[in-house]
């Protein structure tokens, strides 16, 4: 009899093959039983064992593994991009340079969101942004009820849309993936962002996680072939991408993404979000790490 686990997993061109039963298992059964969109079920997963698998943001992962929760991963990444465009400010109210938002108010959904851990990071590590100057305005915690942000963030009042007090010039900037306003006035912090992101690439060699599978690590102990069975799925339904897998995308593979993963944790761990130092290899079981 297939085992079943509860799982929480968004529709993705490259997961879309997966949700809809073109590729399946006789060996194992994924409960597609998460919210929409996925994220809502990340604080579930890892404050109360929610889910047995699915995808879970790589910050919100690294927190999970620093403070103990009961998950490994699988070295399939579920979506990722290149984030340089995601800082963006009203031209209106004068033009930034990165440095700029020294001693300036940025306003973010939460401090721990994973485009922010990227975006972030190229600003100080690319631009030489002192982000400990920078005020971070959010609107809510992170998903480990065992993490706070640090003293340079502030709470928003409830039901503030960053987006459109970034518009009005009540905060200076903002760090948006989807939601940056299509607006004419809209300019990114980081010029020239896409080739930017381009050149950043020739030279780094990886495309930022944004969300990668995980399961429970019960699961990985007591039923090893079920999570060879699953890493197969994500792999084939990637395979079976309408127009083919996107041409920017995280790799299969733990080595693949070695240098993708180590560029998080010390980037999380250099911005306040982890409490101590991970390795990469320990994000993974001896299952999980030999898939691939």
């Amino acid at each position: 009899m297939a085992l079943t686990l509860r799982t929480n997993l968004a529709d993705y061109p490259v997961t879309k093959a997966m949700k809809d039963g073109r590729v399946k298992s006789d060996l194992v059964t994924l409960d597609y039983c998460g919210p929409t969109p996925a994220h809502n079920g990340f604080k579930a997963m890892v404050r109360e064992n929610q889910f047995d698998a699915g995808e879970l943001a790589i910050v919100t992962f690294l927190q999970a593994k620093a403070y103990g929760k009961p998950y490994v991963l699988l070295p399939a990444p579920i979506s990722g991009r290149f984030q340089h465009h995601c800082a963006g400010f009203n031209i209106d109210f004068g033009h930034l340079d990165p440095k700029d938002i020294e001693g300036k108010r940025v306003g973010v959904r939460t401090y721990s969101q994973t485009t922010a851990l990227w975006i972030r990071g190229v600003l100080r590590h690319e631009y030489g942004v002192d982000l400990d100057k920078v005020t971070w305005m959010t609107l809510g915690d992170g998903h480990l009820a065992e993490y706070h942000d640090p003293a340079n963030c502030v709470r928003l009042p409830a039901g503030s849309s960053i987006p459109q007090m970034m518009l009005d010039g009540e905060l200076d900037a903002a760090l948006l993936g989807e939601d940056m306003p299509k607006d004419p006035r809209v300019r990114t912090l980081v010029p020239d962002a896409h080739d930017a992101a381009k050149a950043w690439y020739q030279r780094e060699g990886f495309v930022p996680i944004n969300h990668m599978f995980a399961i429970h690590q019960d699961i990985s102990r007591q039923h090893p072939e079920a999570v060879k069975e699953i890493y197969r799925m994500i792999a084939e339904s990637r395979a079976l991408t309408e127009g083919g897998a996107p041409a920017v995308f995280p790799p299969l593979g733990l080595e693949a993404n070695r240098k993708g993963l180590q560029t998080a944790i010390d980037w999380a761990l250099d911005q306040k979000i982890i409490p101590r130092a991970l390795s990469v290899d320990e994000l993974f079981d001896d299952v999980t790490g030999s898939l691939g």
